[in-house]
């Protein structure tokens, strides 16, 4: 898992562009430092999750892959890239303001009433294809301390976060992520490019530090697009360390 997690960021930060021919198996086997068979069951997986296709010629990085990146896929490539986008992506900020919170979203940040938030709504596509649209939430205060926060200039928003941590000195330690599948309502239609009522994957993310909550994103992906992410187990069943 932790080879096909490197090879699988390899092609959604760009390194490994569509259709470009990996090494052979023994040759890229002894670069990741594994065995063969190792090797050979990591791609068996990013083959499963649609990043690869093999041939008689060679294994390949599919051409406009049928998967999507995740809230933890963008946010570790973001502080890992300065960028939240992958190759090929763009981004359009259609929102960018201060505003008074719904309950809901005012209750995640823990604020008193009449506090304000920064909202900004955004989508990412590649080619023709509409990926993404998001809304992600921020205290108010932060926009005084990152006035990017308040742009819609696409070269000022692909890289928020690691701005915030470095102009407020909090950075985040954990996050959350939701997700469940609904029709798709008007407003999302329309910036997916999809009719009202198709299908669609939506989700929720947070991350915070011992202050509270940084960003709050609410997304949703159209249908046909598959996501996922690799994680730990720290513990067994019984609470006891895992081997």
């Amino acid at each position: 898992m932790r080879v096909a997690e490197r090879i699988r960021r390899r092609i959604l930060d760009g390194e490994l562009k569509e259709g470009a021919k990996l090494p052979p198996v023994r040759e890229l086997a002894k670069q990741e430092g594994v065995a063969i068979a190792t090797l050979g069951r990591s791609l068996d997986q990013l083959q499963v999750e649609g990043y690869i296709t093999t041939s008689r010629r060679g294994t390949f990085v599919a051409n406009a892959p049928e998967v999507a990146p995740s809230s933890y896929d963008r946010i570790t490539r973001v502080l890992r890239t300065g960028s939240v986008l992958g190759e090929g992506e763009t981004l359009i900020v259609s929102a960018a303001e201060i505003v008074a919170p719904p309950l809901y979203v005012a209750e995640i940040f823990d604020l008193e009433p009449g506090d304000q938030v920064v909202r900004r709504q955004w989508h990412t596509g590649k080619g023709t294809q509409r990926l993404m649209l998001a809304v992600t939430w921020y205290p108010a205060h932060f926009a005084a301390l990152v006035p990017e926060l308040l742009s819609t200039a696409p070269s000022k928003s692909a890289g928020l976060l690691p701005r915030i941590q470095e102009a407020t000195g909090r950075r985040a330690v954990a996050g959350r992520d939701d997700m469940h599948g609904r029709d798709a309502d008007e407003r999302e239609a329309h910036f997916l490019g999809l009719r009202v009522g198709a299908p669609i994957l939506a989700g929720a993310h947070r991350l915070w530090d011992d202050e509270g909550v940084i960003e709050y994103g609410e997304w949703c992906l159209p249908y046909r697009l598959v996501i996922g992410y690799a994680y730990a187990i720290d513990a067994a069943p019984d609470g006891r360390s895992a081997p």
